[in-house]
């Protein structure tokens, strides 16, 4: 008796520790979850923290030649502007025209009955978000993105394509800055000499866009063995980037999408620069830049449109910074820069919120994406964008 007496109070003990340790573990875990969701919420203030002292810090610097700038521009004529808002208007008709060749390559967005301009507006519509949401053409990303679900299309797919459309007009900025900067450092356009500004930025585009072909490649390769994933993340990240150079050189090899494509990014850059270029004429700057030095200073610049600052702040801070760096005079970089940054605030402004005042109707007349789809999925109901779009690919395959 006394033997089972013991057992029962050692099995009782057991039970106990075992429980003990399953709560602690169970703890230790909601432990770890807290601290991640509290590191990730750090990190965000962090970035947001940043980006703020950075605003400020821009706003004092560019303060002191506000006032000169202002009073430059008062002396800009009527026939500038409007040549301006024409070349911005052309600029953006050029990502719609990639847009629609990517994201929409099917024609969905036109179909069942809407509007055969539907996937035009929903682009307009991307871009006008872009200038209001911190962060701008990610900000822009991210609206596209909304609207995109709303008319049932999959997040996966709405991800992929806006990535690949992100990645071609990626491409063309990198090749731009290898062209334009191989032929400032040899000479065969005016402007800077100096190599820092010239050939570094023309190496390091051609490293970024070397690498990303190897490792497209090297996933290709890894891909068809079924190597084991040892970093789920990383190898996402991998996978996605090799998809998107496979579609770019699809799309570069395409005789129908692949040419929209590529000509609307070519398009997006190089009259958006123009307006860039032509604000210096506008304000009677002597020696004008040529227009090389301010591509090289519009790619570079417009890096820190991708801080979280609203109203482009980050972008006229890096492209009045970077003009300055090529031996632009300052008050001329910061009158030219606000120029060209109220024109590209105005028109994808204004063209964005009418062609979303269709996209609003055409949304209220359509049933919600959200309710519950039958088969379980976490999807929404299946929408005509949804039913049509088969794969990742930018196009149907010819």
């Amino acid at each position: 008796m006394v033997a089972i007496r013991r057992r029962r109070v050692a099995e009782a003990d057991t039970a106990e520790n075992a429980t003990g340790a399953a709560a602690a573990a169970a703890q230790a875990r909601t432990n770890r979850r807290a601290l991640r969701a509290t590191k990730a919420q750090m990190q965000k203030a962090a970035v947001k923290l940043v980006g703020y002292l950075v605003g400020a810090y821009l706003i004092l610097k560019l303060i002191p030649g506000l006032e000169q700038a202002l009073s430059t521009l008062e002396h800009v004529t009527w026939r500038w502007v409007v040549l301006a808002l024409a070349l911005e208007t052309v600029s953006e008709m050029g990502f719609t025209l990639s847009w629609t060749a990517i994201v929409d390559p099917e024609g969905v967005l036109s179909g069942d009955g809407r509007d055969k301009r539907m996937d035009t507006h929903v682009a307009w519509a991307q871009l006008g978000g872009g200038t209001l949401v911190p962060g701008g053409s990610l900000g822009g990303v991210g609206v596209g993105a909304w609207m995109l679900h709303r008319f049932g299309m999959p997040n996966k797919l709405v991800a992929e394509r806006q990535f690949n459309l992100s990645f071609l007009n990626t491409g063309v900025d990198a090749l731009a800055l290898i062209v334009f900067g191989l032929a400032l450092a040899i000479g065969v356009f005016s402007g800077a000499r100096n190599l820092n500004l010239t050939l570094l930025p023309a190496c390091v585009a051609a490293i970024g866009v070397t690498a990303a072909t190897l490792i497209a490649r090297r996933e290709s390769v890894a891909r068809r063995r079924r190597r084991d994933i040892k970093h789920p993340k990383v190898a996402a990240a991998i996978t996605t980037l090799a998809d998107a150079v496979d579609d770019t050189q699809r799309l570069l090899f395409h005789r129908g999408a692949g040419s929209k494509a590529v000509l609307g990014a070519l398009a997006y850059l190089g009259f958006d620069v123009l307006v860039l270029w032509s604000a210096f004429l506008a304000i009677g700057t002597h020696p004008t830049p040529s227009f090389a030095v301010v591509l090289m200073a519009y790619i570079i610049g417009a890096l820190g449109g991708s801080l979280p600052l609203p109203a482009g702040l980050g972008s006229i801070g890096g492209m009045v910074g970077m003009l300055i760096l090529y031996g632009v005079p300052h008050e001329a970089a910061v009158a030219a820069v606000v120029m060209y940054q109220a024109v590209g605030m105005l028109v994808p402004l204004v063209g964005g919120g009418v062609a979303y005042m269709f996209v609003r109707r055409t949304l209220a007349d359509t049933a919600s994406p959200d309710r519950a789809d039958p088969s379980g999925s976490e999807e929404p109901s299946a929408g005509p964008v949804a039913r049509a779009s088969g794969g990742g690919n930018p196009f149907p395959e010819a």
